[in-house]
């Protein structure tokens, strides 16, 4: 079990270190923005998204290890997927970090996103976790007004 947590620590330092997708969107046609106020998290989720497919996905912002991680993770996993396969995977990650039952059979895979398993032991760091997930979801709805976890 402590191979797995720390082979888990090591796939969200190497996001964190080095974020995939970080970086302002020139094409995006859907934006919002996101903030965690009680750990200062903050990030915005471009989005290019044509014919109900995001083309392009990206990120930028500041927070803690598993806020960047997480959203460096969720750009690699959603990008070219269609927005019905994006809201299934956003509901099967945020069941995941709050330690809700699964939604059976029909949620995706959630592949590296596993990682984040062991948030749901730490309350205070599913708001951290989940951040870019609800501002994608806004980004998708195309929410002009910024996300808050609180």
């Amino acid at each position: 079990m402590s191979d797995l947590r720390d082979l888990y620590q090591q796939v969200i330092l190497d996001h964190t270190k080095r974020p995939r997708n970080f970086r302002k969107l020139e094409k995006a046609n859907h934006k919002a923005e996101g903030y965690n106020p009680l750990c200062g998290d903050k990030v915005t989720i471009y989005l290019e998204l044509e014919d109900g497919i995001l083309r392009d996905i990206s990120f930028q912002g500041s927070g803690c290890a598993i806020s960047t991680a997480s959203a460096s993770m969720m750009t690699e996993s959603l990008k070219g997927k269609t927005t019905t396969e994006a809201q299934a995977l956003f509901e099967c990650f945020h069941d995941l970090v709050t330690g809700k039952p699964g939604s059976g059979r029909d949620a995706p895979d959630l592949g590296k996103l596993a990682v984040f398993t062991g948030v749901r032991e730490f309350p205070v760091r599913v708001k951290c976790a989940s951040l870019a997930w609800h501002t994608l979801r806004a980004a998708l709805e195309d929410h002009q007004e910024a996300v808050s976890t609180e």
